[in-house]
């Protein structure tokens, strides 16, 4: 008798808890890595679940028309159980939108011999249309982008700056570095630009993330990957969509290596050098050399300071972007606007380094490259148009 009362005891208590604490998708979802075949959606769970996401074509039809495609994350065979969910969907094509919903079911009991499962939570497309978004294409005529960098959880700046992104017709949104002020938890993402970005625009429109050296920062910073993925597995990447071709670049830390800041654990002029490799080759595509407009985004400038990371960047970078016939770069990290006309310094092409508040515009066809700065008051600080 006394085993059956501590038993419904247990029951009980795991039921309030349950009651007290239902399980919900705690953020996201938001697009990482939109490929011409592909995207990622990104969420959380507060607890442990099975999760999955559900796509359809574009079309007038309803969500619930038929049973869409499920894709789920797995590792090694196995669908994966978690509280994070970094789903890949395969095989879309170019240039085309798609619909699309997340599904989490709750795991309570995993073990080898049994899975026992919760409550079941899907976004709704009820009562509100999925969500939706569009794969990257490099035939498409047109583009459009906003960045903005060094927000430093001013999520509030944040929302200022890029509050217009589901009206401007953005492709997607760059965040060029220092969005937090270090990575020591998951709930500082959330809370710094995660949250808000979700709320804005992310879960249908994507950002990209150039890292900046504030990420390289804190006991959460080995996770960036695993919440900013991106094609090479790597923080520095290169893709082109439309008209353009974008290197992003990792300038790592701002300091030596050997600075007390880093406590023994920084290798980033080590870092800094692997890259170069990886460079050249990207220079030397087809995809890159064809490009109308070629950018590089960075979050460490390689001019107009003279501490040792941005040093570094333009010892190992600029020799191999002088010569590749790069249009543009965009740089942060200064929280000063500056920009550096092409021959004015050590770089062959215009630099821009934008400042803490304000954002970066650029919309590109084939012919040219039009770029304004805006501050927080969308106040014009800069407009130029690059031609070809």
């Amino acid at each position: 008798m006394k085993k059956v009362w501590l038993l419904t005891l247990t029951i009980l208590s795991i039921v309030t808890l349950h009651a007290q604490n239902p399980f919900q998708i705690t953020f996201g979802p938001y697009l990482q890595n939109v490929t011409e075949e592909g995207a990622t959606v990104i969420w959380g769970t507060s607890g442990d679940a099975l999760s999955w996401v559900e796509v359809a074509p574009d079309g007038n039809d309803h969500f619930y028309a038929e049973e869409r495609p499920q894709f789920f994350q797995t590792k090694l065979g196995r669908r994966t159980v978690g509280k994070l969910h970094t789903v890949r969907i395969r095989d879309l094509q170019p240039g085309n939108f798609y619909r699309y919903r997340v599904c989490s079911k709750e795991v309570l009991e995993m073990n080898p011999a049994k899975v026992v499962y919760g409550t079941t939570i899907c976004t709704d497309v009820f009562r509100h249309l999925p969500f939706r978004f569009k794969t990257r294409s490099a035939d498409q005529d047109s583009l459009a982008l906003v960045i903005v960098n060094d927000i430093h959880e001013n999520s509030e700046m944040l929302g200022n700056l890029l509050a217009d992104v589901k009206k401007g017709g953005y492709d997607f949104v760059f965040f060029n570095g220092d969005m937090v002020n270090n990575m020591s938890s998951e709930q500082q993402l959330i809370n710094g630009f995660i949250g808000k970005s979700t709320k804005l625009f992310a879960s249908e429109i994507p950002f990209y993330f150039a890292r900046g050296n504030h990420e390289t920062r804190g006991n959460f910073s080995d996770h960036y990957l695993d919440y900013f993925p991106t094609s090479t597995n790597e923080p520095y990447y290169a893709f082109r969509q439309g008209p353009v071709f974008f290197i992003v670049l990792d300038g790592g830390e701002d300091k030596p290596d050997s600075d007390i800041e880093y406590y023994g654990l920084a290798d980033f002029d080590r870092y800094r050098a692997d890259q170069v490799a990886w460079l050249k080759e990207v220079v030397a595509t087809e995809a890159f050399r064809s490009a109308p407009f070629k950018v590089v985004i960075t979050h460490v400038p390689p001019i107009n300071t003279t501490w040792h990371g941005p040093l570094e960047v333009k010892k190992h970078f600029l020799p191999i972007l002088n010569e590749a016939g790069v249009d543009l770069m965009i740089c942060g990290h200064l929280h000063a606007y500056h920009y550096i006309s092409a021959g004015e310094s050590d770089c062959s092409f215009p630099v821009l380094i934008n400042s803490n508040d304000a954002s970066v515009s650029i919309r590109a066809t084939s012919k040219s490259l039009n770029f304004k700065v805006q501050n927080a008051q969308k106040e014009l600080v800069k407009e130029a148009t690059l031609t070809k």
